[in-house]
């Protein structure tokens, strides 16, 4: 069977890590499309474009120069690796509300359906289990704090050499929060049938067993069923 795990939430509740580990442990791809959104992200920052002022005509102008490519499990944009220059503060202050355009929306939904189409795959971000993949045979949804999400986001930034202040870490996820959960297309909720975990005081490894028990329940009772 091809098995295809949706893991969304909001910035900060560990889903690369925690996507990352289960597909490795089950030996298939991952994708992240957070990192898409931060890409395109970057584009508009890179070229000037803002996004409160774009319309369809210029999304679609915008794509004829943005190519996505998932190559040996990783991920590609006009034949660059994505590194960690689109996790700069400069991206995170504008990713949400790139992410909350209708028509960016569109176009993205359609290239992460595809990339994932036909493979066993972990895909996370936001609407996964809502809307890129609402046939996936697993959805997690990971919660925390908003002060532990700002906490482990700080932890991740000063590893990575980027100098910034809890203070404008957490508002910038309790900012984000709020693009994300009202924004009117895809806003990020829980699909009904997903398993919630709140990951406040949990390790990655415990998410991590968590997730794989409620994968191992969902194959064996596929199994019964052929």
């Amino acid at each position: 069977m091809k098995l295809k795990i949706a893991i969304d939430g909001p910035a900060g509740t560990g889903k690369s890590t925690v996507a990352k580990k289960i597909a490795e442990i089950l030996e298939i791809d991952y994708l992240d499309t957070g990192a898409m959104y931060r890409a395109v992200a970057k584009f508009f920052l890179d070229n000037n474009i803002d996004p409160c002022e774009i319309d369809n005509n210029t999304v679609e102008k915008i794509f004829k120069e943005i190519n996505f490519d998932f190559k040996n499990n990783s991920l590609y944009m006009n034949g660059k690796i994505l590194s960690d220059e689109i996790r700069s503060p400069e991206v995170g202050k504008i990713v949400s509300k790139v992410a909350s355009l209708e028509a960016i929306r569109k176009k993205l939904t359609l290239i992460q359906r595809e990339l994932a189409k036909g493979k066993s795959i972990v895909v996370e971000g936001r609407d996964i289990g809502t809307v890129v993949l609402p046939d996936a045979e697993v959805k997690i949804f990971l919660t925390a704090s908003a002060e532990e999400r700002a906490r482990r986001r700080l932890k991740e930034l000063i590893e990575k050499g980027i100098n910034v202040s809890f203070k404008e870490v957490f508002d910038e996820i309790v900012q984000r929060d709020r693009i994300d959960s009202t924004r009117k297309v895809a806003p990020l909720r829980a699909a009904k049938d997903a398993v919630i975990i709140d990951t406040d005081g949990l390790t990655v490894e415990e998410v991590v067993e968590k997730i794989l028990e409620i994968v191992n329940k969902k194959i064996k009772k596929v199994e019964k069923q052929l």
